[in-house]
């Protein structure tokens, strides 16, 4: 028995509905004149089907390693707006409609249009959005399914919308503290390479027609930049693999776990780093709590979202504890990420049935811890990384110009 397969097609189109009112979109089929009938089934008027046809930037996406994203930010501007189409008395699938037509990035356009024909055919938005996981998250999806069945759409969007907003403003703050010194030091790196590889040699071969003894540090530094003119390829191979090997380590379960907890324990940014955990827990169960998503299922959405192993570790206990008919605060005290504070704060929260205004204020506490340590982080790291290049740099320098006090003995040899 031979199967038959049927290739799809994705084709734009225009139609008419019953009032007169003109719809664009896309729409899989497998031909034109099958699109048209799938159209006129749904009531509307065919006015113009054409294959979508892919053009040279579409290629240049589907390259791995060029494929264009959907931002954080993208999804946060598209709930706002469609919280407040929604909330204006348009329809779902009209709002849909207009949010992909104005939306610029093409992957999340193709995404819209596809989430506009599932809940076409009757689909509800949480699962039309459950198929495209790698742009709605868990916590997304979760939300929408709550504001569905509480009748509450638009309030969800727009908490929605606020969550991600509050997330890309901390992710932000997080690169900008980092950003700094990582550049900074690549360009030490960069320049002290450059000096080892390109500047010391000449110095070398000058040094070696005066003859003559060299300083230590002279010396030093001839036989470090000899090594590494020599041995170059070791050093990159060496590079290469320390870094794919630290990624592996750092994907699997243990090195996961190994790895937060040297980020929570690093000197000076491990505060940082709790602090922005902190914050995404209480923002995200604030929320979650607020929408009426019941405890057990908030608490997954919460350690699948929380973004470090240890806080997903404290979050099963309170699971367990839960389960057990017993508090949510208490099993967050036995773990080192959680100040006192915040366990406090909870307890009153549980005790006032106010939990999700607790956790709301330890979000924006935590939020406004996160900004203050940046600004300190900012303002400690600039002089130090300063001094770290003026200490690399002018050593190399001094070391290379030591020899040139003692330049006139050498001629004389």
């Amino acid at each position: 028995m031979n199967a038959t397969t049927t290739t799809t097609t994705m084709f734009e189109y225009r139609a008419r509905d019953r009032s007169g009112g003109i719809h664009a979109g896309m729409m899989e089929g497998s031909s034109s004149a099958a699109v048209a009938s799938a159209l006129r089934e749904k009531g509307y008027v065919p006015l113009r089907v054409d294959e979508k046809r892919t053009s040279a930037l579409d290629k240049q996406l589907s390259i791995p390693g060029f494929k264009k994203k959907v931002k954080p930010k993208e999804v946060a501007i598209f709930s706002r707006q469609l919280a407040t189409m929604v909330n204006s008395g348009l329809t779902l699938v009209r709002s849909l409609t207009i949010l992909e037509e104005q939306t610029e990035n093409p992957l999340f356009c193709k995404i819209i249009s596809q989430v506009r024909q599932h809940v076409e055919q009757g689909s509800s938005l949480s699962s039309a959005l459950d198929s495209y996981s790698g742009t709605f998250n868990h916590l997304y999806v979760s939300m929408i399914r709550a504001g569905e069945v509480g009748g509450a759409l638009d309030e969800t969007l727009v908490r929605l919308a606020d969550t991600l907003e509050s997330s890309v403003r901390l992710r932000s703050k997080v690169k900008s503290a980092m950003a700094y010194p990582i550049v900074v030091l690549s360009l030490i790196v960069l320049i002290v390479s450059g000096m080892l590889l390109f500047v010391v040699p000449i110095f070398k071969n000058m040094y070696d027609d005066l003859g003559g003894s060299l300083p230590l540090p002279t010396q030093m530094l001839i036989n470090v930049s000899g090594f590494l003119t020599t041995f170059w390829w070791l050093f990159l191979g060496l590079a290469v693999g320390g870094i794919t090997a630290f990624r592996r380590w750092k994907s699997s379960d243990a090195g996961k776990v190994s790895w937060d907890r040297l980020k929570l324990r690093a000197p000076i940014f491990g505060k940082l780093v709790q602090k922005v955990a902190i914050s995404r827990f209480a923002r995200t169960f604030s929320v979650l709590s607020r929408t009426g998503v019941p405890v057990l299922q908030a608490l997954d959405i919460v350690a699948a979202t929380a973004g470090n192993a240890l806080v997903g570790e404290a979050i099963n206990d309170v699971q367990a504890s839960v389960k057990r008919g017993e508090s949510l605060a208490g099993p967050l005290s036995r773990h080192e990420v959680f100040p006192p504070m915040v366990t406090h704060m909870m307890a009153v929260g549980e005790e006032t049935g106010a939990l999700d205004t607790m956790l709301s204020k330890v979000a924006d506490f935590y939020d406004n811890e996160v900004d203050d340590t940046v600004s300190a982080l900012t303002s400690l790291i600039e002089p130090l990384l300063i001094v770290v290049m003026g200490v690399a740099v002018g050593g190399i320098l001094i070391a290379l110009y030591l020899p040139m006090f003692n330049i006139a003995n050498l001629i004389q040899q």
